[in-house]
């Protein structure tokens, strides 16, 4: 399994993602993925994640904006060295297209700034 990885503020994001072939429709035009995300404090001070943004292109063009909390509901603090880990999933609706996007983390001492996600494909595949 391919993992995308970047470090931004001492915070280190890795993704793998996986496509669905099991649960992709292709008459449909519905081809689904999924992905695991690391986020791992690697800097010396307390963490929060606040909020996240991932925009998904479509080969087409096609753009869809992801923005929230929602995988984010416990807003999760991270102490140097601590990892935090989630699973998503998408459905597009063409064979192939990318994720890119960032993070709104909170250190200890209230700064706020953004963490980039690595930029990761998504690419349909017999399985």
């Amino acid at each position: 399994m391919l993992s995308y990885a970047t470090t931004t503020h001492d915070i280190q994001i890795t993704v793998r993602p996986v496509y669905l072939d099991g649960q992709t429709n292709i008459l449909e035009r519905a081809f689904s993925f999924a992905y695991a995300v690391f986020i791992e404090n690697q800097g010396e001070n307390d963490i929060q994640l606040l909020r996240r943004r991932w925009t998904i292109r479509e080969s087409d063009g096609t753009l869809h904006d992801a923005e929230g909390d929602v995988e984010l509901r416990a807003q999760p603090v991270l102490s140097p060295g601590d990892e935090h880990i989630y699973d998503g999933a998408c459905t597009i609706s063409s064979f192939s297209g990318s994720v890119e996007g960032n993070y709104l983390v909170q250190r200890s001492d209230g700064e706020q700034y953004r963490v980039d996600i690595p930029t990761f494909p998504l690419q349909a595949a017999a399985n």
